[in-house]
This record gives structure tokens, C-alpha cells and sequence, in this order.
């Protein structure tokens, strides 16, 4: 009946068949963490009180090779919330290489999904929220090596991915001195980045993985950020690797076939948004502008849709990427 359940509600998004539920494999367990819900950034970065707490079920797996202590990487999912088609795949990967692994679902968690959060306010901030709880949980388990917990994400997840660098948020949610030790972001949709000055990162390393046929985020758009930022004196700590030929979505196996999907949100054509300790800006010819919330909803509202497409061999050597770079980066 379990297995059932999980197809059903697997069709969601993208016409799946392996939906929100987690299979557990060997070496994983199931666990819950406390998290909470911000209606919007302003909220959560003002540190204003949250209507109560949040269960977050998840699942904890380990690699089988026996150590006393793990390198951990929290899994972030897209859109279409966890599956073990995509996240699920890339966290038994990730066990191979010697990690300890936390996947779970932010939307599933609060009764809805991504497609009914997608483009509201309070969207990407559950998904911060429940990324620092995860932190939070991993840094008090006594097999993980607490100072070498990573964070990666999908479309979705690889926003969070990235904003998690952000030291406002950060310490915004995690006023202690923890912080994620690395952050990879797989296809992000490229709506936020920081206001450029000292400090605006936690100074953890970002990589950035992109697909120069990404529609959803070209590539340009990053690097004018980047370029914005080492401008102003405050460079981003983002590295970014980027893919011939790769769609948003090169990591999903359930869509085959690139094809266009027009009733998704996007902010290809809109300005970043940069967050900082005081009030947002626009960057708009490489200049940081006062934010425009009516215009920015104009954009939004001016160009929807992207287009999805797997490519195993960018899965292959995208993943090769973030295993390279997470045992540079969580090397003791």
C-alpha cells in the first residue's frame, strides 16, 4: 500500500513515478527535525517570531565503510520535491564517496508542494529554514564530523543551496558560529544574490553547476553578478562549472526529452535580487538599484516558462564535480 501511496502522489510534477515518499535503503534510517515557516525573506531576516514549529521527517543514511566520524551533506530537492529518482540517486552516490547523507522534503512537510508555493513569497524561505534545522540536527548526531557538513540542491534546492552561503540569513536563523562548510548548487533558478560588501558570505566555498542550454538561468546573468561583486571589492566565493549542451533539469531521469514547460515560474529575464542587512536592490547594469517589487512582479509575470531535459552524462560528470569538490572543500 506504501509503494501505492507514493505513486500516486508522484504526479505532481513532471508525470513521475517515484513521488515525495523515501525508500529507505540500507544504511539509512528515519529521523524527525524541528524547523519553521517565514511567510517571506523580510520576516526572516528581521528575526521575527514564527507561528510554531514545523516536523520535518527525513531520512539519514551512512556510508558502509565503519569510521567514527562522517562528513555529512544535506540533499535539497527541486520543484517537484524529494524522489529517489534524483536526490535519492544522488545520495546513494554520495554515501559511495564516504559521505553521510540528510534528504528530505520541505513541501511535503507542510502539506502542500512546490508547484502551489512556487513564486510566493514564503517559497524559498521554508526551504532556508528547514536547511539550517538540518544543520542543527546533524551538528549534535555523534557520528558526524559537525565542523564538515555541506549543503547541496536541485533547480529549487539549488537556490536554497546558495542562499544558505549568505551570511544575513545565516545568522538571521543560526546566531551561533555555525555555518555550512561548503554549498553546491545544481541549476539554480538564479533569483538572489547578496548586496556586494565585506561579509556578505558565510566565506565558504560555492560551486555553481550550470547548463549553457539552462533557459531558466542563462549563464550571463551569473556572471554578471560575479563580475558586480569583484567590482565592488567583495567577490563572491563562487566557482562556477558549466555544461555543453545541459537543460535545467539534466539530473531527473524521468524527463527523457527536453521540451519546453510554459506554466512554470521563472525570473530568467528579471534582475537578481540582492539581499543584505537592510532593504533588497535590483542589479540592473551592474549596479545595485533600489527594489521595485510592481516591476519585478511584471517581469515574473512578463516571461514563465523554462525548459527541462536529462542528460546522463552530465549527471555522471556533474556528480563526479561535487565529489571532487566536496572532499577539497570538507578536507580535515
Amino acid at each position: 500500500m506504501y509503494q501505492i501511496l507514493c505513486v500516486l502522489m508522484a504526479t505532481i510534477a513532471y508525470g513521475t513515478a517515484a513521488g515525495h515518499c523515501q525508500t529507505l535503503q540500507a544504511g539509512t534510517t528515519t529521523i524527525t527535525f524541528q524547523s519553521a515557516t517565514y511567510s517571506d525573506m523580510r520576516q526572516l531576516l528581521a528575526r521575527e517570531a514564527t507561528t510554531g514549529a514545523v516536523t520535518v521527517k527525513a531520512t539519514l543514511g551512512f556510508p558502509e565503510q565503519m569510521k567514527d566520524h562522517y562528513p555529512a551533506v544535506v540533499v535539497v530537492h527541486t520543484l517537484a520535491g524529494y524522489r529517489d529518482a534524483n536526490e535519492g540517486y544522488v545520495a546513494a552516490e554520495l554515501r559511495k564517496a564516504g559521505f553521510a547523507t540528510l534528504t528530505y522534503d520541505s513541501f511535503a512537510a507542510r502539506v502542500t508542494t512546490g508547484t502551489a508555493l512556487q513564486g510566493s513569497p514564503g517559497y524559498l524561505p521554508v526551504g532556508i529554514a528547514d536547511a539550517y534545522a538540518a544543520l542543527r540536527f546533524l551538528s549534535g548526531e555523534s557520528r558526524i564530523d559537525t565542523k564538515h557538513i555541506a549543503i547541496i540542491g536541485f533547480s529549487y534546492g539549488a537556490e536554497v543551496a546558495h542562499l544558505t552561503a549568505l551570511e544575513a540569513l545565516r545568522s538571521a536563523l543560526n546566531p551561533g558560529p555555525d555555518r555550512f562548510a561548503a554549498h553546491v548548487s545544481f541549476y539554480p533558478g538564479g533569483t538572489y544574490g547578496a548586496i556586494a560588501e565585506p561579509g556578505a558570505y558565510t566565506g565558504s566555498p560555492v560551486l555553481m553547476l550550470l547548463g549553457d542550454k539552462d533557459d531558466n538561468l542563462p549563464v550571463t546573468k551569473i556572471e554578471t553578478y560575479l563580475a558586480y561583486a569583484r567590482a565592488a571589492g567583495a567577490p563572491a566565493p563562487i566557482q562556477t562549472v558549466i555544461y555543453p549542451g545541459a537543460y535545467h533539469a539534466w539530473t531527473v531521469p524521468d524527463l527523457t526529452t527536453a521540451r519546453f514547460y510554459p506554466d512554470l515560474v521563472s525570473t530568467k529575464k528579471c534582475p537578481l535580487i540582492l539581499l543584505g542587512p537592510k532593504r533588497p536592490a535590483l542589479l540592473i547594469d551592474g549596479e545595485a538599484k533600489p527594489f521595485d517589487a510592481a516591476a519585478f512582479g511584471a517581469c515574473v509575470a512578463a516571461a514563465p516558462g523554462y525548459s527541462m531535459g536529462f542528460d546522463a552524462a552530465v549527471r555522471a560528470q556533474s556528480i563526479a564535480d561535487t565529489v571532487s569538490f566536496l572532499q577539497r572543500s570538507l578536507r580535515p
